[in-house]
């Protein structure tokens, strides 16, 4: 993955992104295999990323040569050296992988209408599958690590592509070699974007190097939070506010919202609304704006 790419996701991490490698000619061919799997499902913080890796049937055996296993299973260098030789055996190996936002996991979650992180995973799946034949992969076989029952997965799947055979299992990443690349792929491609993330919200904010994973139940992750949230706004955008344990710490130190069709609860009668925050003071609610009265523009009602 380029810096160039890295850079993009700095400068717009709250917009979903996907990066991909060229198509290796044999690729297009030969029938391939294709895996799929994913890297931070379950993390409070940073993005859910999506990998697919294929090659050609042909080559199965160059991958178990390669050293391919669950990337959850490896070290960090030796994921990353893992990448490295995925990129380098370009004349053989293509891999995409979507990096998809905390704020767009949390809005959608949070919907009226809810959009399961199921439903993003397996749609995340189904669209790159989609763009690998888009680009003229010639696709064969599809190795699936299950999101929920497998064998409904795999129906969906089969539903949409009847011309490809596809296998969706539990722990595919240990099964399979070609997942397992995917899964180095998802896991690196996190990783970095972690390390180099840039917070809109200004420099007060960082990840630090203190071994904050992302996990709920990492006591390093609970104090990052305790410790980065803001009364009014709430988190960072790095944070799925629709994660439990963010709303629970949001429950607990921010200031309470008060709509307008509720009722008044005895036990937050004197605390302050968020409202105050933004009511404007007496002197300025008639106040026009400097770019009007600067070029004397007022408003008009008549002609």
């Amino acid at each position: 993955m380029s810096k160039r790419t890295l850079k993009e996701i700095q400068s717009n991490n709250i917009s979903n992104l996907i990066i991909q490698s060229n198509v290796p000619s044999i690729c297009g061919d030969e029938p391939c295999c294709l895996g799929i799997d994913e890297a931070g499902r379950g993390p409070v913080l940073g993005p859910m990323v999506y990998g697919i890796c294929y090659c050609p049937v042909s080559k199965k055996d160059k991958l178990k040569e390669m050293g391919f296993a669950d990337s959850k299973t490896l070290s960090e260098e030796k994921r990353e050296a893992l990448f490295t030789s995925i990129e380098e055996a370009n004349d053989v190996l293509g891999f995409e992988v979507e990096v998809i936002s905390p704020t767009f996991i949390s809005n959608n979650m949070l919907k009226r209408s809810k959009y399961s992180l199921n439903a993003i995973s397996m749609d995340s799946a189904i669209g790159l599958v989609n763009l690998a034949l888009k680009n003229g992969v010639n696709l064969t076989e599809v190795f699936v690590d299950t999101v929920g029952p497998a064998a409904k997965y795999q129906e969906k799947l089969q539903g949409l592509f009847p011309d490809l055979n596809i296998t969706v299992e539990s722990k595919a990443d240990a099964k399979f070699p070609i997942v397992s690349a995917a899964s180095i792929c998802a896991k690196v491609v996190r990783d970095r974007v972690l390390k180099s993330w840039t917070f809109p919200e200004g420099d007060q904010y960082t990840l630090g190097e203190n071994g904050v994973s992302g996990y709920p139940s990492d006591p390093n992750t609970k104090k990052w939070l305790r410790e980065n949230i803001d009364k009014v706004f709430g988190f960072p955008s790095v944070v799925r506010f629709s994660w439990s344990t963010a709303s629970f710490i949001l429950d607990e130190k921010a200031v309470k919202v008060f709509w307008d069709d509720e009722e008044e609860d005895e036990d937050t009668k004197g605390t302050k609304s968020v409202l105050t925050f933004f009511a404007p003071k007496d002197s300025d609610k008639f106040k026009k704006h400097k770019f009007f009265e600067e070029r004397h523009l007022t408003q008009v009602t008549e002609f």
